[in-house]
């Protein structure tokens, strides 16, 4: 039996199944047509697939260079380049074979109107679920991420959950003072799940010309540098959700079957992969097996007794100090 048939590594997410709870990420696998050409890649190795992020009309994107690697890690300012929501459910949504595994639109937008506009036109299509992507700036507000206030936020939610009764799940950023605040108001807005987190914002500098390396100044960091950051953060955020019901895909840094079950522990239902498919497309089959031994050795019947199983003392008490 193949590690992806094994019914242990199968999650309920909003009423879905996941066949296992590896998660391909919003951005690193286009409209979820590329990775198909991989020669050993197979969608029945995830539970579901992240589309791009997808906006109301067409957008070119940001001027080049847009990705940059740097130590641990990979910054990206693509700039939500897309054609537009009109032509992912006429186009490329007819070309994805559903039978395989879910797929999950990503939401983004300038103003609450267009939220709302993008989700009420997914929500008439054969989408599994939506994915609010709330890091985008507000256009009316100076450009200051939605994502990043918590009332904003909500806000988006609100404006989502009026278009469809899909399932909706909330992006968090990690570029803010509270996420589990945020996560709170995201809750009562009428959000189902929650993504944990996106990526961080950074800059790289050519010391030569003393100019940016990205086209757009700062771009999102993301990889394995910034795993301990979101571990931390899922599990700030399942305090929020655990009593609710409501899962987690815990994401930022996951290259191995340690890193998934890592995210497991801390919280998460799902696991979300993205920067590590760049060097290691069919990293996901080995989470899948990864997990499975993982599973054999500790006795653990399914993979979902893995979450928010994190052993803390009764006495442990959080604390920022480093000292």
């Amino acid at each position: 039996m193949s590690a992806t048939a094994d019914p242990r590594l199968s999650v309920d997410f909003c009423g879905l199944h996941f066949q296992t709870p590896v998660v391909l990420l919003s951005g690193c696998v286009g409209f979820g047509e590329e990775y198909t050409r991989v020669e050993g890649f197979s969608n029945r190795d995830v539970g579901a697939v992240c589309l791009k992020g997808t906006t109301g009309s067409p957008r070119l994107g940001n001027p080049p260079h847009r990705l940059c690697e740097t130590p641990g890690g990979l910054l990206n300012a693509i700039g939500l380049q897309n054609p537009g929501v009109d032509a992912v459910v006429e186009r490329i949504l007819p070309r994805l074979d559903f039978e395989e595994t879910r797929f999950i639109a990503n939401v983004s937008g300038s103003t609450l109107e267009e939220y709302e506009a993008v989700t009420r036109r997914f929500d008439d299509s054969p989408i599994d679920a939506i994915e609010i992507n709330i890091s985008c700036p507000n256009v009316k507000r100076g450009g200051a991420a939605f994502g990043n206030d918590p009332e904003m936020s909500a806000r988006v939610v609100e404006a989502c959950r009026r278009a469809t009764e899909k399932p909706l799940i909330t992006k968090l950023s990690p570029n803010q003072t509270d996420i589990a605040e945020n996560a709170r108001r995201c809750l009562e807005a009428g959000s189902d799940a929650f993504a944990v987190i996106n990526t961080l914002m950074g800059m790289a500098i050519d010391i030569e010309s003393r100019t940016p390396v990205l086209g757009n100044n700062q771009g999102g960091l993301s990889g394995p540098a910034i795993k301990p950051v979101a571990l931390l953060k899922v599990h700030q955020v399942y305090q929020v959700t655990r009593d609710h019901g409501v899962p987690i895909i815990g994401q930022g840094g996951v290259a191995s079957a340690e890193d998934a079950i890592e995210f497991l522990i801390a919280g998460a239902t799902a696991v979300g992969v993205g920067t590590a498919l760049f060097y290691d497309p069919l990293v996901c089959r080995r989470i899948n097996q990864g997990i499975l031994e993982y599973l054999d050795r500790h006795e653990i019947s399914e993979v979902g007794q893995l979450t928010g199983s994190l052993r803390l003392d009764a006495g442990d008490r959080p604390n920022s100090c480093s000292c």
